[in-house]
């Protein structure tokens, strides 16, 4: 189905509007059924698949808003426009409450309706998509259940890792920290036909500078002080299959030299040593930094960059993409009460509202730290919002006691403090765990130590 090939149903009591709007859609190349008020169109949607209601609000009998309400209860997955008297803003905020995609004001601009709706097609086709992707995982023994989103950002991302897979090019992804770089990566990885053979990870800000040529390349007997015998590198380890180098940028000139010789000849030799070896390894890279600048500041070669970023997998951060966090609380609230043998439900809509309006500066994964201490601390089947950890910066209304004299930037870092203190008392000091569970590089983590006057 095409973006301009939808089941349209126009629920509109005015003859000539509704008949305008049948010619319009139709010459536009759609299928359109009508219905001249609510109960008939509720009618021809019990027996009939609708890709979008176009709802006059102001009816006999039910209104648009009802209708929707009770459209949405037999098709969820119907999308509606709601067509308004020119400046009811009260009842446009309402609809797209209560889920309609958009609205428009009379008299209608038809060549909007058109962008609108072609919009919304191109939504539909893209979840589409993204179902056969899920069911062709499936079939393949992959299992999606990590990677859980609505908004179209994240299905356009997740459908061009599916068309990028099969390929060879190697793939740059970017985003912040905890946007789940790594997660990503794998799918690519399971998507191609290198899926049978080993995905090696390497997280280059975690190793040593001194150690990291060792690591990715191997070493042999003697080649430094403690060599005490030849070692497999990860290139030779991942040969035949994916390499995921996290936090790339990380990488010191010397390796980045001898990573751009891979890449461009297939060939490497271990520290120490004077063989050259070949290894078939696809590279999947990954970072939150700027590699752009680093190039400026000569910080990371240029024709790396060029080598390393032939497709780029941008990940947006949760905050550019709120919609998919109902989908992640359900994905975490279903992990961890597993894990801790708890019966946890759901959240209770103040809960909700604190969870949609927070920013995220850790993204997928501070919000997956905060739902497990929600739930581990939790007494009741709802996570309140005294399982979470920042009511009272939010300024919600059950924090009428809090400070708000302060500005945003110290609420925050107030509540950054508090976030690590806690990750830093679960993970009983270890700063490496501590910077997982708060999403952080352990870099990242001990500046805002220090920062923070941590001893």
């Amino acid at each position: 189905m095409g973006f301009a090939d939808l089941d349209i149903l126009i629920v509109e009591d005015e003859p000539f509007q509704r008949e305008m709007l049948r010619d319009h859609l139709l010459r536009e190349g759609h299928r359109v059924r009508e219905a001249e008020d609510g109960d008939k169109a509720l009618e021809l949607l019990k027996g009939n698949a609708f890709d979008l209601l176009l709802l006059d609000y102001r009816m006999a009998g039910m209104n648009g808003i009802e209708v929707l309400k009770e459209a949405r209860r037999l098709c969820p997955d119907v999308e509606a426009i709601l067509i308004t008297a020119y400046g009811a803003i009260e009842t446009a905020v309402e609809a797209m409450k209560a889920g309609a995609a958009d609205y428009l004001t009379k008299p209608i601009d038809l060549d909007e309706l058109s962008l609108l709706i072609e919009r919304i097609g191109k939504h539909r086709t893209l979840v589409r998509e993204n179902d056969l992707l899920r069911q062709e995982l499936g079939a393949r023994g992959v299992s999606t259940d990590s990677i859980r989103f609505k908004s179209q950002k994240m299905a356009e991302l997740v459908h061009l890792a599916g068309r990028i897979a099969s390929s060879q090019a190697t793939v740059l992804i970017q985003g912040e920290t905890g946007t789940g770089k790594e997660l990503m990566a794998r799918l690519v990885h399971q998507l191609s036909p290198r899926a049978n053979r080993p995905l090696v990870v390497v997280n280059c800000a975690a190793i040593p500078e001194t150690l990291l040529e060792s690591e990715l390349f191997g070493h042999e007997k003697g080649a430094f002080t403690g060599a005490v015998q030849r070692r497999i590198g990860r290139f030779e380890q991942a040969d035949g299959g994916t390499l995921f180098l996290d936090e790339i940028g990380e990488l010191t000139l010397p390796v980045q030299v001898k990573l751009l010789r891979f890449l461009q000849e297939r060939e490497f030799q271990r520290v120490g040593g004077e063989r050259t070896l070949k290894a078939d390894v696809r590279i999947i890279s990954a970072t939150h930094q700027d590699l752009e600048s680093g190039v400026k500041q000569g910080l990371f070669r240029e024709d790396l960059f060029y080598r390393i970023h032939v497709v780029t997998l941008k990940i947006p951060p949760l905050r550019e993409r709120r919609e998919d966090i109902p989908a992640l609380l359900e994905l975490f609230i279903e992990k961890y009460s597993r894990e801790n043998q708890k019966t946890i439900e759901g959240v209770s809509r103040e809960a909700r509202d604190q969870l949609m309006r927070y920013d995220y500066p850790g993204n997928v994964r501070e919000l997956e730290n905060i739902i497990e201490r929600a739930v581990v601390i939790s007494q009741d089947p709802l996570i309140s919002t005294r399982d979470l950890p920042f009511q009272d910066c939010l300024g919600m209304e059950n924090s009428g006691e809090a400070d708000r004299s302060g500005s945003l930037q110290e609420a925050m870092e107030d509540l950054e403090r508090r976030m690590i203190r806690e990750a830093l008392e679960q993970a009983e000091s270890n700063q490496s765990q501590a910077a997982r569970l708060l999403g952080l590089s352990e870099r990242m983590l001990r500046y805002k130590l220090k920062k923070y006057g941590f001893k």
